[in-house]
């Protein structure tokens, strides 16, 4: 199986022996604690998992204008967006060596982490937009990444953690929300080598599901694993449950038994466009994953990023050797009314526009919320009726 990043195996920050949990949960309630942001809580999630393999907890400013600037840690670990936990107040840790973090998304902000301090350090406004710049690509606040970074604070809180829960991920999704270290278990179990994953944060319609095919078939893969983001999206996004239901139902009509891993993370998207592509690479690679479906504006927001912006970083600015995960690079995919199929559209010869059923994602949010079912050359049926059920339930309330 492939190795995970910068390291020989995991290094999931999880505490899953039941008496040293305990312990950390009783001396927790005795440290000073700080309620972190959804964004920090979340990066605690992702290291709890592994997925941040080899991290041993948040950076400090100059690890985090190094990752931004140079995509490397001061002492060289590739890594392409910094793992920061930033905070407005901290007069109610002023002084503590070791602390207890508080989940912000769950009732009663239960400790979610033990952190020793390494650092705490205050970040210039200046270093807050390069930050940004080098990140987003952008300064402009309509950017949702942008405002939910700069929404954040300028403290910046170093240093390793311990991990006691992965907050409501293990409650909420149950079934689908994997650690890093699950989804390699389950890889091994299922006996595959070469394995694709497939990044989302809305439901699968046909063209997601053919270019899943086209990739396993091309690459000569064992499976694919759709690993979709079980966090906080911004406004108008298709709710994680939603999204889930319609997965598992292409998967289970459509795909080969043990052909398809249906998972998720726990991870607060970013919109960071390229920079967080290859973070997708990146912790892909350390859930062992061989190779990684980058699309047509991948992790991308508006008209902030070029179609294909996402694929040419790992060209110009990741080395060859900064990864063992492989890309496996896609453009536009849909259904060409010439091949009776879907298709990449750059790989179509003698077409126009018009040889193609294209359907807007406003035009299909329009169709669904009126309870008219899109083409099924766009959109599966029985998908197809689950949004609009859920668009349907959505008006109601």
């Amino acid at each position: 199986m492939i190795k995970p990043h910068g390291a020989d195996a995991l290094n999931p920050l999880l505490v899953t022996d039941p008496r040293q949990l305990e312990t950390l949960r009783a001396e927790a309630e005795t440290l000073p604690s700080l309620i972190l942001s959804s964004a920090a809580a979340a990066n605690a999630v992702m290291l709890g998992g592994g997925y941040f393999t080899p991290l041993s907890g948040y950076m400090n400013v100059a690890d985090a204008l190094s990752v931004c600037l140079k995509m490397r840690t001061v002492d060289g670990l590739f890594w392409p967006v910094p793992i920061l936990n930033l905070a407005d107040d901290v007069s109610g840790i002023e002084g503590a060596s070791r602390i207890a973090l508080r989940d912000p998304n769950v009732d009663g902000n239960p400790v979610i982490a033990i952190m020793n301090i390494d650092a705490i350090e205050e970040i210039s406004d200046a270093d807050l937009d390069t930050m940004t710049q080098e990140v987003y690509g952008t300064l402009d606040s309509s950017h949702p990444g942008v405002a939910v970074f700069r929404s954040l604070g300028n403290k910046c809180v170093s240093g390793s953690i311990e991990v006691l829960n992965l907050s409501y991920f293990e409650t909420d999704f149950g079934d689908t929300f994997k650690t890093a270290v699950e989804i390699r278990a389950e890889i091994a179990e299922r006996g595959w080598e070469k394995v694709v994953a497939f990044q989302t944060r809305n439901p699968m319609h046909l063209a997601h599901e053919e270019l899943c095919r086209i990739a396993m078939d091309r690459l000569g893969a064992d499976g694919i694993v759709v690993h979709m983001l079980l966090g906080k999206l911004k406004a108008g996004d298709i709710p994680a449950p939603v999204r889930d239901a319609c997965i598992r139902k292409m998967v289970d009509v459509y795909f080969p038994e043990n052909t398809v891993m249906v998972t998720g993370y726990g991870f607060d998207m970013l919109y960071a466009g390229p920079r967080e592509a290859v973070l997708h690479a990146l912790f892909r690679q350390n859930m062992g994953a061989t190779h990684l479906i980058v699309g047509r504006d991948h992790a991308g927001v508006g008209d902030f990023y070029g179609p294909f912006d996402a694929q040419t970083i790992f060209e110009e600015q990741v080395p060859a050797d900064a990864m063992e995960i492989e890309i496996f690079a896609a453009d536009h995919t849909a259904w060409s009314k010439k091949l009776d199929k879907v298709v990449m559209m750059r790989e179509a010869d003698n077409h126009t526009m018009e040889d193609y059923i294209l359907v807007s994602g406003t035009r299909l949010r329009e169709m669904l919320g009126k309870g008219i079912a899109p083409p099924p050359e766009v959109c599966r049926p029985e998908v197809a009726q689950i949004l609009m059920d859920h668009y349907k339930t959505d008006a109601a309330a």
